[in-house]
């Protein structure tokens, strides 16, 4: 079910750590956490926790290095700008434990966000986290917000979808329901991976990076889990706008399928906190960290992340 025997030939993980938490009533499901600190001599401005999508692993998307192409990896560009950045393998992704017999639902995606948020607060210099997640990350993020509005400072919501009305991909997608309730895993390739940059808008991504990422993600993965897929087809909404406290700040790439501009903005209009944006990014598609526009996201991101604290 994986390919990271397979890893070192394809790609190399630099400058970071490997951490793992344990969680679960018999303490037996592992979670994988790859650590870049911030750049030695800049100021401490937060810790970022990173949470991934529906078909691939964490380091894939956020610490993806492509030769020639200058700031391809999130996470270090964070990294040189004071932020200790953290991303999160789900259970069933990547290195993270795949043994048990389910779907790995977005709810249980959100228990091993718990873990982990506990133990990068352990080791930060903030009692809260800011975070980060795109498609039904995003969703994990909102969640979690929801569920631990205590560990929250700001929260990131890209490719964010709420109800799912009038979205082209789910449509689609939800066409293959029966198939994603009939087994928890589905197969993962070089051809599915290439439709997440063409499905919404061809050319909105370039073709080595997609090569970059593609073989990035199959080095870890050759199956992905189906939970988030039947959640996002079947069972939302799942998040309750009107319960996330936090500031927040939801984008959505131009040309993306996963949701309509209506379905956000009810969605943003709802939320409590008179700290929040809403983005629209130019020249974007669905997966906006790694198109031709990824540094827009990376500045839309820094900008929220960054706003001084208010003083009244």
């Amino acid at each position: 079910m994986t390919g990271i025997e397979n890893e070192q030939k394809v790609v190399k993980w630099l400058d970071g750590t490997e951490h793992w938490v344990n969680r679960g009533p018999s303490n037996d499901i592992k979670l994988f956490l790859w650590h870049k600190p911030r750049r030695s001599g800049t100021r401490y401005a937060g810790t970022i926790l990173f949470i991934h999508g529906s078909s691939q692993a964490a380091q894939p998307t956020y610490d993806l290095h492509v030769p020639g192409v200058a700031d391809t990896s999130v996470m270090q560009w964070f990294a040189e700008r004071g932020f200790d950045t953290w991303c999160l393998d789900n259970e069933g992704y990547g290195r993270s434990s795949k043994h048990r017999d389910i779907n790995f639902n977005i709810s249980n995606g959100v228990d091993d966000i718990a873990a982990a948020a506990s133990y990068v607060i352990e080791r930060s210099a903030s009692p809260k986290l800011m975070m980060y997640g795109i498609s039904s990350g995003a969703l994990k993020v909102a969640l979690f917000a929801q569920r631990h509005p205590d560990l929250v400072d700001r929260i990131a919501l890209d490719a964010f979808v709420w109800t799912g009305k009038g979205s082209p991909t789910l449509e689609e997608r939800a066409k293959r329901l029966p198939e994603w309730r009939s087994k928890n895993r589905r197969p993962l390739n070089r051809e599915f991976i290439t439709t997440i940059f063409t499905r919404d808008h061809p050319g909105s991504a370039d073709d080595a990076l997609v090569s970059v990422y593609a073989d990035a993600v199959l080095a870890l993965d050759d199956s992905v889990p189906t939970g988030t897929y039947l959640d996002m087809c079947a069972n939302l909404p799942i998040v309750d706008p009107v319960q996330v406290k936090a500031p927040t700040l939801v984008m959505r790439g131009e040309f993306d399928g996963i949701a309509t501009y209506q379905d956000i903005s009810e969605f943003f209009a709802l939320l409590p906190s008179s700290d929040k944006q809403l983005s629209i990014m130019p020249g974007v598609s669905h997966a906006s960290i790694q198109g031709k526009n990824f540094l827009l996201a990376f500045h839309i991101v820094h900008g929220f992340f960054s706003m001084p604290p208010r003083k009244y």
